[in-house]
């Protein structure tokens, strides 16, 4: 089998392709690109996470995920302009991409410890105007209260106390559902709902 002269342009026509089963695999093949830096991985994928298509939208988050989890540090430093900018569906691909338990892929153990590393995203968006975005930082605190909840329980309180909006207020509630289905273990929870 030859090899294709010109990957760059095979690359460009499948990735702008009508079909989202076209475009969710091209979004794959970044994923299996070795050669690619973290920093370069996510600016090609980029593209991806801001597809009008769900399901392009949806693998972004998933091929970057075991690059990102590579060196956890370095990659939340990576995602911080993500979480800053205009477009929520980057915003939402960042947080969604580093959920400690995520949905349909390998947890992130360290994550699941830890969740305080995911503080250098996650404060840039605890207010966040998108409620596709709130959404995913409040799935992103629930994954994280099934192993720390009172990390959670105290971050959701200091949130609300430095930033006491509307906003701030649905992702603690959505962030703190799965404590609150167990209020005799946490009776200070339902306190700091609004």
């Amino acid at each position: 089998m030859e090899e294709c002269d010109n990957r760059d342009a095979v690359f460009e026509a499948l990735a702008n392709h009508t079909s989202d089963k076209i475009g969710s695999l091209s979004a794959c093949s970044i994923s299996y690109n070795k050669r690619l830096s973290l920093p370069k991985r996510l600016q090609v994928m980029r593209r991806f996470a801001t597809d009008r298509n769900m399901s392009v939208k949806e693998y972004a988050w998933y091929f970057l995920r075991p690059y990102l989890i590579e060196d956890l540090p370095k990659s939340f430093e990576l995602l911080i302009p993500w979480v800053k900018n205009e477009d929520p569906n980057i915003r939402r691909c960042a947080v969604e991409a580093t959920r400690p338990r995520g949905v349909w892929c390998k947890h992130i153990p360290a994550l699941k410890e830890n969740p305080e590393l995911g503080l250098t995203i996650l404060e840039f968006v605890r207010s966040d105007p998108s409620k596709y975005v709130q959404r995913s930082v409040g799935n992103w605190l629930n994954d994280a209260s099934k192993s720390r909840p009172n990390w959670v329980i105290s971050t959701c309180v200091r949130w609300q106390q430095e930033s006491p909006t509307q906003e701030t207020n649905w992702i603690v509630k959505h962030g703190l559902r799965t404590i609150n289905k167990q209020d005799s273990r946490f009776p200070k929870q339902r306190a700091i709902e609004r």
